[in-house]
């Protein structure tokens, strides 16, 4: 098959995600972009750009047997304003986050125009794919919340229209770069990674907090913070450069993948604090590196971070208090070769953990979900 895929906002995991599956899927990909900033811009204009793009090009001869999207396009603008054949093509669109429970900054108000786009591109699409089953639940009870908050004719149909069409396939990962560390760690202090977007949403005020309260009770740490950083970091960043300079392994993005990868190789742990998370890719793929999880209870963590069998594992997660991240940082930094076990086992619960996330297995999960667009019955 010869696929259109459009991703609206390629930018970090987004542009990871369609390079991905590209480079492995069974099917010919024929890939439109647009940068990935001005997020809201690409949610209003990217539609009509595309549309007069795949105009063209359908008008010079091109075609394609089906449709793949991400959210942030207005799927049914575009279908709207596309030549009837390409309108007619099924339809998939692949949801790594929503505008109706993506959280919002405290001064900030949401806007739910996004959020009505995100709605009716879902009821534009035959097939609509989230990346855990986490963040399809909380995006179908918003919806629900929604419409019922209309004062008249409530399409109250519409999240029981979308459930039927929705299926959960995570983003692909590409396996360590690498073999896997076996037997003791090295010696020296617990080496703590925060591989996180530098914002709010992922709550560094609470992850600083606990590295300091946890030197204060005696840990040895070092630290590798990177991840993504936009024009306004939260101060917390700025006071805990200064505070924890004398423990500061890597401070900020690292551009060049291979050192990146190289970053998470190195770590011990990988921690976080996050107030929000669809999914969680940098923790996987640090642990997919050999660092092991200290993560809280909450959001799509204990489902991504089951057991083959799966099965929640417990030694993964802290109670999600800062005294509580600060205390298991304070006990593996007593006894960090109680992460790996005997001969390294720590790391394989890790790769047993994330081998459904490698890119083989995903690419392979992908490719069905459009075959099924095919082979199966359409309604809208």
């Amino acid at each position: 098959m010869r696929l259109l895929v459009l991703d609206a906002y390629h930018g970090g995991s987004h542009a990871a995600f369609v390079r991905g599956w590209s480079a492995r899927s069974r099917h010919e990909h024929d890939l439109l972009t647009l940068p990935g900033h001005h997020w809201k811009w690409r949610m209003r204009q990217a539609a009509i750009g595309f549309a007069a793009t795949v105009g063209e090009r359908y008008a010079a001869g091109e075609r394609w047997d089906a449709l793949v999207v991400t959210d942030m396009l207005d799927l049914a603008t575009f279908a709207g304003l596309v030549p009837a054949a390409v309108a007619a093509l099924p339809r998939m669109v692949y949801f790594h986050e929503n505008q109706l429970t993506y959280p919002v900054r405290h001064h900030d108000v949401r806007d739910l125009h996004f959020a009505f786009t995100n709605i009716t591109t879902c009821l534009a699409a035959d097939a609509v794919v989230f990346n855990s089953g986490f963040h399809r639940d909380a995006f179908l009870a918003a919806v629900d919340e929604l419409t019922a908050k209309m004062p008249d004719h409530q399409p109250t149909a519409a999240a029981s229209t979308i459930r039927a069409r929705c299926s959960v396939v995570p983003p692909g990962i590409d396996p360590p770069a690498s073999p896997r560390r076996r037997g003791p760690r090295d010696e020296g202090p617990l080496r703590v990674l925060w591989p996180h977007r530098w914002e709010y949403d992922k709550d560094p005020k609470s992850f600083f907090a606990a590295i300091g309260a946890a030197r204060r009770l005696g840990a040895q740490l070092r630290l590798i913070v990177v991840g993504e950083r936009f024009r306004e970091a939260p101060p917390s960043f700025a006071a805990a450069a200064l505070e924890h300079a004398d423990i500061i392994d890597q401070w900020g993005y690292v551009e060049d993948h291979a050192a990146y990868r190289g970053l998470l190789a190195r770590a011990d742990v990988v921690v976080s604090t996050a107030i929000h998370e669809f999914f969680g890719i940098a923790v996987v793929e640090a642990v997919a590196a050999g660092a092991f999880p200290v993560v809280p209870p909450r959001l799509a963590y204990p489902e991504t971070l089951r057991s083959a069998d799966g099965g929640r594992r417990s030694e993964f997660f802290y109670d999600g208090s800062v005294a509580g991240l600060a205390a298991r940082l304070v006990a593996l930094a007593e006894e960090p070769a109680a992460l790996w076990g005997a001969g390294g086992q720590g790391r394989d619960c890790g790769a047993e953990v994330v081998a459904g996330y490698l890119w083989p297995a995903v690419s392979e999960r992908l490719d069905r979900q459009v075959e099924g667009l095919l082979a199966g019955d359409r309604v809208r």
